[in-house]
């Protein structure tokens, strides 16, 4: 437990110390995701998610994405997981921006005293953005996320969590001031319901601020989920 505090008051100071003092532009949205899990084995799950998004106060279309993927279960602490996201983002000009990410996620997750567990992902990402229109679509972005999260259950139903989550930018030829830094952190907190076996509902609230970058903003964004698990 002192160990996982330490490390999210180290990587929370850093965040301070290296932020610029650039303006922040805040909004607020909602996000809101559908997810279908399909188990093929005690080793194996094929995932599927839908997920709308909302900006400028809830009045904007962001964006909308589909994730197709596999996890696989190493043991009852460690998951592997390997998914392809189709993103289609709202631009400015009410164009749409056609973006490809392929993301490799290692995820641990152990429990500590009594209902209580952390959990740690590490996303590495790439993307393609508008790949057969911009001069740049053929030149990957690269990524590396990293979350940390303790989650409580509160009863057989229900759960509470809270999480941190911070991106550093490997390489993105577009934003180059950013190249190499720690340029974005969420917070969020949220509960989850147990329907029965088979569905789950959630909500969240989760805070964005970026950094080291031109033009930061500062998000606040609630998020609705639905979930549904079956089996072959």
């Amino acid at each position: 437990m002192k160990f996982y505090s330490l490390v999210i008051a180290c990587v929370f100071f850093t965040q301070i110390i290296n932020a610029k003092t650039t303006k922040v532009y805040p909004d607020a949205g909602s996000w809101n995701t559908f997810n279908v899990d399909l188990v093929l084995n005690k080793k194996w799950t094929l995932v599927f998610t839908e997920e709308l998004r909302f900006r400028e106060n809830y009045s904007r279309l962001n964006l909308f994405y589909t994730n197709i993927g596999a996890e696989y279960k190493l043991n009852k602490y460690i998951r592997f997981g390997l998914i392809y996201r189709w993103i289609n983002k709202f631009l400015d000009d009410n164009s749409f921006s056609f973006r490809n990410r392929l993301m490799l996620d290692v995820n641990a997750k152990v429990p500590f005293k009594d209902k209580w567990s952390v959990s740690y992902r590490h996303r590495l990402q790439t993307e393609y953005r508008d790949l057969l229109v911009d001069e740049n679509g053929k030149i990957a972005e690269w990524y590396s996320r990293n979350r940390v999260e303790f989650s409580y259950q509160i009863n057989e139903r229900l759960g509470a969590a809270l999480g941190a989550e911070f991106r550093y930018q490997i390489y993105n030829r577009r934003f180059e001031n950013s190249q190499g830094q720690w340029h974005r952190m969420r917070f969020q907190g949220g509960v989850d319901y147990k329907v029965n076996n088979n569905n789950k509902v959630g909500a969240y609230y989760l805070i964005q601020r970026e950094f080291n970058i031109d033009q930061p903003q500062r998000i606040f964004i609630t998020g609705l989920e639905y979930s549904h698990r079956f089996k072959l």
